[in-house]
C-alpha cells in the first residue's frame, strides 16, 4: 500500500536539489542529516522511484523528480498559503462576518464601527443586511448570519438565540434653534404644544412613552409614526416635530441642524446583539459582539435611584 506523502518529505527533497548535499540541505532545514536522508529514502519509497542522483559530487534531479517539481512548489505554496490564513483567522484577522440589523443602523452608529473594526482585519470579509426585526428573527433562527443586531422585543429568551441585551439612553431631540434648547432637562409637560414624531405604536419603546407621559399628566400628540429613529431624525431635521429617541441616533444628526437634551423620566432603548445558539461562533462574531457592545458604553442607560 502506497503512503501518505507529508509536506516535510517534499521540503527535504526541494533543499537537497536547491543545496546539492545532504549537510547542507540539513544546514538549511535545521534538521538532522540522517534526518534528511530518512525523509528522501520514505519519499523514494512512496513513489516508486528514484529521486535524485550523483553528478560530480552534487545531488541532482532525476528526470521523474524533475517532472513532479511544478507540482510539489505548487503544492507547499498553498499548504504556506493556508498556514498563514489559519494563523491569521486564529488572531482574528481574517474570516468571513455576516450580520443583520435594524435600517436605522446601517446608517448611524455602525458604519463608523465597522470601517474601524475592519482597519485591523485587512482579510476579514463582512456583508452588512440591514432589515425590520421579524425577517432578523427568522434569519438568526436559521443561522443565516453570525450576529443580529435588533430590537430587544420578541428576542430575549428565545430558544434557538443567544441574545445579550443593550439599554441605551434616550433623550428628546427638536430643531436646532427650539425654545426646548434653553431647558437642561425635558419632560413629558414640556412637549404639550410639540408634535411627536415616534415609534410604531404597537412597540413596546411605544408604550413606555405612553406611561412615562401619564405619569407627567401629559398628553402625547402624536404626529409622523416612524419604524426607525434615523427617519426621526430627518424629520426633526427638517422642523416638523420632535421625537423621543436613543442618544447613540441623536449624537449622529448633533451637527445636522437637530439639537437634544436628556428626557425625564429616564427611560431605555432596549436593544439585543443576538447570535444562532446551533451555531457554533467564529472568533470574529465574538470578537465583533465584544467591540461592539463596547462601543456602546458610552450611551448605556444606567437606572438611577427609585
Amino acid at each position: 500500500m502506497q503512503q501518505q506523502l507529508s509536506p516535510r518529505q517534499l521540503e527535504a527533497l526541494l533543499a537537497v536539489i536547491e543545496h546539492g548535499t545532504m549537510t547542507r540541505a540539513s544546514q538549511a532545514l535545521e534538521v538532522s542529516q540522517p534526518a534528511v536522508s530518512r525523509l528522501i529514502a520514505d519519499l523514494t519509497d512512496s513513489l516508486g522511484f528514484a529521486l535524485l542522483e550523483r553528478r560530480d559530487g552534487r545531488l541532482v534531479p532525476t528526470q521523474e523528480a524533475r517532472f513532479l517539481m511544478p507540482d510539489i512548489k505548487r503544492s507547499l505554496d498553498l499548504l504556506g498559503r493556508i498556514s498563514d490564513a489559519g494563523r491569521n483567522i486564529t488572531q482574528r484577522k481574517a474570516g468571513e462576518l455576516r450580520i443583520a440589523c435594524l435600517p436605522g443602523f446601517a446608517v448611524s452608529h455602525l458604519p463608523s464601527f465597522i470601517a474601524s473594526f475592519l482597519r485591523s482585519r485587512p482579510d476579514v470579509t463582512l456583508t452588512l443586511e440591514p432589515d425590520r426585526p421579524e425577517r432578523i428573527l427568522e434569519w438568526m433562527v436559521g443561522a443565516q448570519f453570525d450576529v443580529g443586531i435588533t430590537d430587544a422585543d420578541g428576542f430575549e429568551g428565545h430558544p434557538a438565540l443567544e441574545s445579550t441585551r443593550l439599554d441605551i439612553r434616550t433623550v428628546c431631540i427638536f430643531p436646532e434653534g427650539s425654545p426646548l434648547a434653553r431647558l437642561n432637562v425635558i419632560r413629558p409637560r414640556d412637549l404639550a404644544d410639540y408634535k411627536l414624531i415616534h415609534a410604531r405604536r404597537e412597540s413596546a419603546y411605544f408604550k413606555q412613552l405612553q406611561a412615562a407621559f401619564a405619569a407627567d399628566g401629559a398628553s402625547i400628540h402624536t404626529f409622523i409614526e416612524a419604524r426607525q429613529f434615523t427617519t426621526a431624525c430627518e424629520f426633526v431635521r427638517h422642523g416638523v416635530g420632535v421625537a423621543i429617541i436613543s442618544e447613540m441616533d441623536a449624537a449622529q444628526y448633533a451637527t445636522r441642524g437637530v439639537a437634544y437634551r436628556p428626557f425625564q423620566p429616564a427611560m431605555a432603548h432596549k436593544l439585543s446583539l443576538v447570535r444562532p445558539i446551533h451555531k457554533a461562533p467564529s472568533l470574529i462574531a465574538l470578537e465583533f459582539i465584544e467591540e461592539f457592545s463596547a462601543s456602546l458604553k458610552q450611551f448605556e442607560f444606567i437606572p438611577g435611584p427609585a
